[in-house]
């Protein structure tokens, strides 16, 4: 059988009702973005004032670039991961699931909204960016699309790993979405290079598709150059990784319902 649009669609429109219907939710969205933004701009223009331009200012301003391209990951990692307890905490999950809704459509569904909430909570944040402390995103050129792609992708993976141990294990594991991503931020290299990594630690850095965007800014940023090493190991370590990403989740769905987990979940 082939997926159907149809059925997609219904469950992306019940979620965007969601959203729409509550102002506060959209706040929600935006607020921890802004924040974040506000906080490293403010510690940008300091340095500025500080000593001026300089290589420090630089590294400042990859470090700013690289704030807001975590943000969009752990923005499409948080959106797909909250979609799918809305469905817990609503008690819809096994209606879901006993209806003729295929597993695939639902995570169809799940990362259409991931990536619509992902540009909503954002979009703000590079605004801001960009007319209050003069950093421009996309002035990095069209290579920042890929590298957000590449994020937002791995928030994906991430997620569905965590989505199917919840399933499987119940709102003991809800957690997880948030503890894996904090986990696994010190080994992305998001604020300082992979060098600056213990040796034994590298490895580990070197196995996460941020750690080589995050290197790409850098390079971007710093030194004006493309890094299409970097981005080629990150689009196919993403590959492996979203691979991963819904193997666990299809098998530990498929474990939930052996066990009959899914009909006690969000007791």
């Amino acid at each position: 059988m082939t997926a159907s649009w149809g059925r997609i669609t219904a469950l992306v429109e019940r979620q965007w009702v969601l959203i729409a219907g509550s102002w506060t939710r959209i706040v929600s969205l935006m607020y921890w973005p802004l924040v974040q933004i506000v906080i490293w701009g403010f510690i940008q223009s300091h340095v500025f004032n500080e000593v001026g331009p300089s290589t420090t200012l630089v590294a400042l301003s990859a470090v700013v670039g690289a704030v807001l391209l975590w943000d969009f990951c752990w923005r499409s990692q948080l959106g797909f991961a909250l979609a799918f307890q809305e469905e817990i905490w609503s008690r819809n999950l096994s209606q879901l699931l006993a209806s003729p809704l295929r597993p695939g459509e639902f995570v169809a569904a799940l990362m259409i909204m991931s990536f619509t909430k992902t540009l909503i909570a954002i979009a703000p944040a590079v605004i801001v960016a960009a007319i209050a402390f003069d950093f421009n995103l996309f002035s990095i050129g069209p290579v920042v699309y890929l590298f957000i792609l590449n994020l937002v992708v791995f928030g994906w993976a991430i997620s569905l790993f965590a989505s199917g141990m919840i399933a499987r294990y119940g709102q003991g594991a809800q957690d997880m979405p948030w503890a894996l991503m904090f986990g696994l931020t010190p080994f992305a290299a998001i604020y300082y290079p992979v060098s600056a990594l213990p040796d034994a630690l590298q490895p580990i850095a070197h196995a996460l598709p941020p750690s080589h965007i995050f290197e790409g800014l850098r390079a971007a940023v710093g030194e004006g150059r493309f890094a299409a090493a970097d981005l080629a190991w990150a689009t196919g370590l993403n590959c492996l990784w979203l691979g991963a990403g819904l193997v666990a989740f299809f098998l530990l769905m498929r474990a939930a319902r052996r066990v009959g987990a899914l009909l006690q979940i969000g007791e």
